[in-house]
């Protein structure tokens, strides 16, 4: 297939009517004054973007903006013989190419879970509870990373690397079920994935852990399920009333890997909900992020249901993080 026909997606490009919807609900298009149909300067500017799915949302016409520009990503790679030029991602790279804190030894019985990076990175308590109160019932636990940032890097020979290896090492253990509690995991890979893939919420439902305690209230919605709204519908049981959407946030501002190019605004994004009460949060990235840029009272949703009321540990995440290796 030649290059160009790769770059084509569901609704190609060409077709933007520069109509500035994009423009106008995106700190980045505005911030260039570009539309997602400005092919030329977007084809510099892809790694600045935050692939918040924001533009796909609003477009019009249904062009998938994100998906584009994912496209023009991996013909930066595909351009550069699959070596990576762009500057100030090495400490990413070195991390999640080849996960350096994966850890199977506890990947024992049919059904595990899979808790992604970050949550084990800002709420060791909750996880260290979590993963007792599964033992009990047979489940063990796998820290491995889903591969998701590499992808989005446009290195798609790793990311299908990264996959490969996740689906061997099920295999390999006899695993029938993985539990998502990431909802980047959760989308990311349930796709790829050989096995059941079930997300935190309905598991515990079925198991009959934690508290049906959440109070109605805010939510921010992260990225991966803002369309779709699985893992909130799910997680949705635990709540005693209803939970309403933040609007007006573009994005927590990690998406992407776009801080990298972009710090300013991914530190505005950041800081958007500083002033708020109480906001829940079932992404953990969210949650750490929203903490960094000033919003003091994110709450996840697990520490609520499992009674921790742990706040995210900033100050320690990559050292948390780094334990997992040997848990």
């Amino acid at each position: 297939m030649c290059r160009r026909n790769k770059l084509k997606s569901k609704n190609d490009v060409s077709e933007c009517i520069h109509c500035h919807v994009c423009q106008k609900h995106c700190e980045f298009l505005k911030k260039y004054g570009i539309d997602i149909g400005d092919t030329e300067k977007l084809k510099e500017l892809s790694y600045h973007c935050f692939l918040c799915g924001k533009c796909t949302e609003v477009c019009p016409i249904g062009i998938d903006g994100r998906d584009y520009i994912l496209k023009l990503r991996r013909e930066n790679v595909w351009e550069a013989e699959g070596t990576f030029r762009e500057k100030g991602y090495g400490m990413l790279l070195k991390e999640k190419k080849d996960y350096i804190y994966k850890n199977y030894r506890n990947a024992t019985g049919k059904c595990i879970l899979f808790p992604g990076c970050n949550f084990p990175s800002f709420y060791p308590k909750t996880m260290k509870k979590l993963v007792k109160l599964l033992k009990e019932h047979g489940i063990g636990v796998a820290y491995d990373c889903c591969g998701k940032p590499i992808a989005e890097l446009g290195l798609e020979v790793d990311e299908k690397r990264i996959i490969q290896r996740i689906n061997d090492e099920f295999e390999k253990r006899g695993v029938e079920e993985v539990i998502m509690l990431c909802p980047n995991c959760y989308t990311f890979l349930k796709p790829y994935l050989k096995v059941k893939v079930t997300d935190i919420y309905a598991k515990l439902e079925e198991l009959g852990i934690g508290e049906k305690n959440l109070e109605s209230g805010k939510v921010f919605l992260p990225c991966p399920d803002r369309e779709k709204r699985e893992i909130l519908a799910s997680a949705e049981r635990f709540v005693k009333g209803s939970l309403e959407s933040v609007k007006g946030v573009q994005c927590c501002g990690l998406g992407g890997c776009a801080p990298v190019k972009e710090p300013e605004i991914a530190k505005h994004m950041a800081s958007a909900l500083a002033g708020e009460k109480k906001v829940y949060s079932y992404c953990a990235s969210c949650s750490g992020n929203l903490t960094r840029g000033g919003c003091q009272n994110v709450r996840h949703l697990l520490t609520e249901i499992l009674k921790t009321y742990e706040k995210p540990d900033v100050k320690k995440s990559m050292i948390n993080r780094a334990k997992t290796k040997f848990t």
